[in-house]
């Protein structure tokens, strides 16, 4: 039987690899014989190729997908197939969970174990009578897990299904509920990490209403036979290594399936899989309260109150309502079911059950209650019917049955027993309110309608599909603060990637510059005012004595673009000379000089003829490594008078400072003070591309060209100098800007303008009153030894490469061979994003994290972004 099915999944699923019988000289190597042991059978199968997901302590939601889509294959497969030993008995078999938990339970002699089980097992039983009669029956394996599925070697999604030792005739949805289960035991995993199997599953073979009530009873009963088959087999063999390892994962999985009420689980993922949604449960009784004036505060991430990093004070919502309460309000509210971010006093880690489940509640005037008395805790509890209306926040010296004024209380709603946590995720907030209601109507306020968001969908529709975003499935981001980003949820993100951001996400000295600067003027750079003139020459004044005349544009590709402009117009030649590997930016002459293959495949073969290029001066991957790096230099200087001795001397050179594109890779030590010398020789212009590098962050030096001990002609800074604003600007000498008038004049609208001078100047208060350069050497220099210290522990870090807040994780395969590890670098920063740090990869083959975060990021903030490297690197990506 299992060769017949497993020969007919490889037919009708040719996409799904499975073993198939050997054939030998005398045909399929399958057969019967009588031994010492009795009648036993033995075969001979292909060997496929791949490994388990077993050993996988994280399972990303890729590959969750690709388990679904294997069981659904499976199961559609064998949707009609029919055998004399279908019909077989084996404890695995769903259908007869029952029966082994009541045979092994009360052999177990742990009386916690037996307690789990009992109460789990109980409520799933109970949840499976009304629809286990009119469940489908049909053949399946039955045992789609991570021990039997494979990944092909390279390979990010499983492919290939193994041993069908568990074939028989069973509930068509017992399929899905054994690959759920198997999902639950990894790192990080909850019952809503089982959604994309489910959702796959689901898209092959539909699930009825009935199989969707059944699915995670059944999850829960495969978890209770696990434990006590599994607890079972040590106590008759404990030598019996695989049984004895697979404990503590069993238990997991049993845990993880009670770990939300079956109700409340099954809503969410009828939701999830876009099945109409029930309409929340409603309040029996009247309302416990007569509300009078009412004000509702909103404490989302886009609220008011939240500004200027108030969502960080636990007083901020309390003085709110107590300010409306002295206005006149006779109660102020903030709702259930609405992302609640004020008072997150511990932003990191982040956690993603931010969706509060209870009502706050300040009252102007005493109430009395009906029906109500004290628990053991002190709160108040109102019951009628089966629902209990719980009120926390009352004091041990207020009359019973009364509420007091002026006071935070706290109003929680349970039903049947179905206690909300006092947060959820936003996955399940809307399954908690259809099942155990909202507790504002039990107050008489309205129930908020439950949330949507298309603003993604809205997005690709509206914008060029090539204006890319972060991320398949990006967090939508509506606010930050210093190092961090807060999204839509009120989930609190560390941005370790966000160099724009240089002084911190909305610093009040930034915010409060731009908006009094908007409230006086704002307007074009060509008329008269003070700001370009103060900010021009505090920036000239951050520079080399020579540097003395500035323009001012949006972005770090505009600079750029000027700069070749004006190293042309200063030589009257149209020849540049650019690294490769680097990205300058988007405009017609900043693009012509960026030659990265991750930003344009075809880059060194779409050059125009006016550029260009010398080898990308990696010393650790490029053409010399270690000590041979010395040797870029004179070949670069070679390069320079090849074209000076072809009667093309260059106009400049144009390059980062310090190998940004890369990950932040130093050039070798006086690699730009010889190949300034060699463009300076033939009458060039050296050109510094200081915008992701420059401005401090690097902690030792302000500008990276400080650190090779070299002085450009041209300086092109963009990013931080704007903290978040477009603003960017180019810095050199009067008499090579002077020149550009041979090429008409130079005008930009908004480069310089008021607003943007203002906001420069206050970026550089900053950065300077604020210690944030040295901030980034310290904070920097210990972040570096910290990734070092992963490098010992995790062969996958090739090196770190870096200076201050600048850095790069480069990720290998191999550290001999140096292979990328690209896809293992795109799905570490998914599982960061996960666990709450945004990180993006860079380089020529995205094998690199680009760590550059804001300025202000402090000791702690780095170390919560190690200690989830760490994990990530430890559980699998």
């Amino acid at each position: 039987m299992q060769d017949a099915a497993a020969a007919l999944v490889a037919e009708r699923s040719p996409h799904v690899r499975i073993p198939r019988i050997v054939e030998g000289p005398r045909g399929a190597m399958s057969t019967w014989w009588e031994s010492s042991q009795g009648h036993i059978h033995a075969r001979v199968i292909e060997n496929i190729a791949g490994r388990t997901l077993m050993g996988s302590g994280y399972l990303s939601p890729t590959v969750v997908e690709g388990m679904g889509a294997l069981s659904g294959a499976v199961s559609l497969s064998l949707a009609d197939f029919t055998h004399p030993a279908s019909g077989r008995v084996l404890q695995w078999d769903l259908r007869h969970a029952g029966r082994v938990i009541d045979t092994l339970l009360p052999l177990e002699p742990d009386a916690e174990v037996r307690d789990v089980v009992q109460r789990a097992a109980d409520a799933a039983r109970a949840a499976l009578a009304p629809v286990q009669d009119t469940l489908p029956v049909q053949a399946g394996h039955f045992d789609v897990t991570d021990d039997n599925v494979l990944l092909a070697p390279g390979e990010t999604v499983p492919d290939a299904v193994i041993d069908f030792g568990d074939v028989c005739a069973s509930w068509r949805v017992g399929e899905i509920a054994v690959t759920v289960s198997s999902v639950l035991h990894h790192d990080g995993a909850t019952p809503e990490s089982a959604f994309p199997a489910i959702r796959a599953f689901d898209r092959l073979r539909e699930l009825s209403d009935d199989e969707l009530t059944a699915l995670w009873p059944l999850v829960i009963l495969r978890g209770a036979v696990l434990v006590l088959s599994g607890r079972a087999q040590v106590r008759l063999d404990d030598e019996n290594a695989y049984a004895t390892v697979a404990l503590d994962r069993e238990f997991r999985i049993l845990v993880q399936a009670a770990s939300v009420p079956i109700p409340v689980i099954t809503a969410a993922t009828r939701a999830a899989l876009g099945r109409s949604r029930a309409e929340a449960t409603a309040w029996t009784g009247a309302p416990v309260l007569s509300l009078g004036r009412h004000v509702e505060l909103d404490a989302s991430t886009e609220s008011p109150l939240n500004d200027g990093g108030a969502w960080l004070d636990a007083a901020t919502l309390d003085d709110a309502a107590l300010a409306a309460l002295d206005a006149g309000a006779e109660i102020v509210t903030v709702p259930a079911w609405r992302a609640r971010l004020t008072g997150t006093t511990d932003p990191l880690p982040s956690t993603a059950e931010t969706v509060p489940t209870d009502v706050l509640a300040w009252l102007a005037r005493p109430a009395t209650l009906d029906r109500s008395e004290r628990d053991e805790h002190g709160s108040q509890i109102v019951t009628t019917d089966a629902e209990i209306l719980t009120i926390d926040g009352v004091s041990g010296d207020t009359a019973p049955g009364t509420l007091p004024t002026r006071t935070r209380l706290s109003v929680r709603r349970s039903l049947d027993g179905l206690v909300p946590p006092s947060r959820t995720t936003r996955a399940l907030a809307d399954a908690w309110r259809e099942v155990a209601g909202d507790p504002g109507a039990a107050l008489g306020l309205p129930s908020p309608a439950p949330e949507t968001d298309d603003v993604l969908e809205r997005r690709h529709e509206v914008l060029a599909e090539v204006q890319e975003h972060y991320y398949a499935a990006p967090p939508r981001i509506e606010r930050g603060w210093r190092e961090h980003l807060i999204d839509v949820n009120g989930r609190v993100y560390l941005d370790m990637v966000n160099n724009v951001a240089s002084v911190g996400h909305a610093h009040p000295r930034v915010v409060e510059a731009g908006s009094h600067q908007m409230r006086l003027l704002n307007t074009n750079s060509r008329f008269h005012y003070r700001a370009i003139t103060d900010y021009a020459d505090r920036l000239a004044a951050t520079l080399p004595d020579g540097f003395d005349t500035v323009f001012f544009v949006n972005s770090g590709s505009e600079a750029t673009d000027l700069s070749i402009r004006l190293a042309m117009a200063a030589t009257g030649r149209p020849d540049v000379v650019a690294m490769r590997e680097a990205y300058h930016g988007w405009t017609y002459a900043s693009d012509a000089v960026s030659t990265s293959i991750a930003d344009n495949p075809f880059a060194l073969e779409t050059r125009p003829d006016w550029v260009h290029t010398v080898d990308a001066a990696n010393s650790y991957r490029g053409k010399h490594r270690g000590a041979d790096a010395e040797k870029y230099a004179p070949e670069a200087v070679a390069v320079i008078d090849e074209l000076a001795a072809s009667g093309r001397p260059p106009a400049g050179m144009i390059a980062e400072t310090y190998f940004g594109n890369a990950g932040g890779v130093a050039l070798p030590d006086g690699y730009l003070a010889e190949v300034y010398a060699a463009i300076r020789r033939h009458g060039g212009l050296a050109i510094a591309d200081e915008v992701q590098v420059g401005y401090g962050r690097l902690g030792e030096w302000f500008w990276g060209f400080q650190q090779q001990g070299a002085v450009p002609d041209i300086v092109a800074v963009a990013k931080s100098i704007g903290g978040g604003h477009p603003l960017g600007a180019v810095i050199t000498r009067r008499e090579v800007a002077d020149r550009y008038r041979t090429q008409g004049y130079f005008f930009s609208s908004t480069g310089g303008s008021p607003v943007s001078s203002a906001i420069g100047m206050a970026v550089l208060d900053v950065i300077e009153q604020e210690g944030l350069q040295e901030n980034a050497r310290v904070v920097g220099g210990h972040l570096k030894r910290r990734l070092e210290e992963l490098g010992e522990k995790h062969d996958l870090i090739g090196t770190v490469h870096g200076s201050g807040l600048y850095l790069g994780v480069e990720f290998v395969r191999d550290r001999e061979t140096l292979e990328p590890a690209t896809a293992e670098t795109a799905a570490i920063c998914d599982r960061l994003l996960e666990l709450g740090v945004i990180m993006q990869p860079t380089g020529d083959f995205q094998n690199v994290l680009k760590i550059k975060p804001p300025l202000v990021v402090t000791r702690a903030s780095v170390d919560v972004f190690v200690d989830a490297l760490d994990r990530v690197l430890t559980t699998g990506h």
